[in-house]
C-alpha cells in the first residue's frame, strides 16, 4: 500500500536515515541537551545547537570533532529575535531541517514560597521553558512540514509530581506536556512527543570549567528501581528514536524516563 505525500514517513534502517537528518538541539551544549546532541551525531545524523553559554557551546565542538556535521550558534529561546536567527541560520546552514528538540530551560525548580514570588520571576521560569518551546516550535515548523519532520520536547516528572515552593516550575513543564498533544493535532503529519526526564545526574555533562565528579550516594540510587540515576544519554536514545522513522506512528504521547522512580509507592 502506497504512503500518502502528507503523511509521517514509515519505519526505514537507521543507517539509511539518519546521515540525512539535521536536528536541532536547544539547551544543547550542556547536561540533558548535551546528551541528546550527542546521541544524534552518534545515529549519524548532523546537528546545531543552541545555547546561552558561548563558552559550553564552543567546548562541545572540540569535543565532538566531528566536523561539519556539528555546529553551534548562541540562542536565548525567551527573545523571538533569537530564534529567528537560530532557525534562519540552521537552514543557511544545513538546507533544511528534520528535527527538533525544546530542551532549554531554567533547570533549577525551587523559586521560594509563592506568597513572595514575584511576577517578575514567575514570568522569567515561564517564558523561558514555556514560551520557548513555542517560540522555536512556531519559527521551526515551516521547515519540519516540509521534511516530514518531529519534536521532541523535553518536560519534566516535576509536571506530574512535586516538590514544596515549585509552582513555576511545575506550571512551566505541565504546559509543555498540553502544548505537546495540542500541537501533534495542529501540525500533523509533524509528529510532536515529549519526554518527562527524571532524576538525571548531569555534573560531568557540563563545559570542562564546570564539570566535576557526581557525588551519590548508594541511597541515592537505591530510589530507583532500576538501581541508579539516570544520565543525559538515557534520554538522548529516547530522543533519537522518537525523531526517527522508527517512531513514525507515535505523535502526541509524553514518555516518563526516571527508572521508575515515580511509580514507586512511598510511606513516612
Amino acid at each position: 500500500m502506497p504512503t500518502p505525500k502528507h503523511a509521517s514517513p514509515s519505519p526505514v534502517p537507521a543507517a539509511t536515515e539518519w546521515p540525512d537528518k539535521v536536528v536541532l538541539v536547544t539547551g544543547g551544549a550542556q547536561g540533558i541537551g548535551k546528551g541528546i546532541a550527542q546521541a544524534v551525531l552518534e545515529a549519524g545524523g548532523s546537528v546545531l545547537i543552541g545555547d546561552v553559554d558561548a563558552e559550553a557551546g564552543r567546548a562541545c565542538l572540540d569535543e565532538w570533532d566531528v566536523g561539519g556535521r556539528a555546529a553551534f550558534l548562541v540562542l536565548d529561546v525567551a527573545k523571538e529575535a533569537s530564534v529567528k536567527r537560530f532557525i534562519a541560520g540552521a537552514l543557511h546552514r544545513f538546507g533544511r531541517i528534520d528535527g527538533l528538540v525544546n530542551n532549554a530551560g531554567i533547570a533549577d525548580p525551587e523559586s521560594g514560597p509563592l506568597e513572595r514570588l514575584e511576577w517578575s520571576e514567575w514570568k522569567r521560569r515561564i517564558d523561558t521553558n514555556l514560551g520557548g518551546t513555542f517560540l522555536c516550535s512556531k519559527h521551526a515548523l515551516p521547515a519540519l512540514k516540509k521534511s516530514n519532520g518531529a519534536i521532541v520536547n523535553i518536560a519534566s516528572s516535576r509536571a506530574h509530581q512535586s516538590e514544596p515552593d515549585t509552582e513555576a516550575y511545575a506550571a512551566s513543564k505541565g504546559g509543555i506536556v498540553a502544548f505537546t498533544h495540542a500541537l501533534a493535532i495542529s501540525a500533523g503529519p509533524v509528529r510532536v512527543n515529549a519526554i518527562d526526564p527524571g532524576w538525571i545526574v548531569v555534573d560531568e555533562w557540563k563545559k570542562p570549567s564546570a564539570r566535576r565528579k557526581a557525588k551519590l550516594s548508594a541511597a541515592d540510587h537505591a530510589q530507583h528501581p532500576v538501581g541508579r540515576a539516570g544520565l543525559p544519554p538515557d534520554i538522548g536514545a529516547l530522543a533519537v528514536f522518537l525523531l526517527s522513522s522508527q517512531a513514525g506512528f507515535i505523535t502526541g504521547e509524553n514518555f516518563t524516563v526516571d527508572g521508575g522512580m515515580s511509580r514507586k509507592m512511598q510511606y513516612v
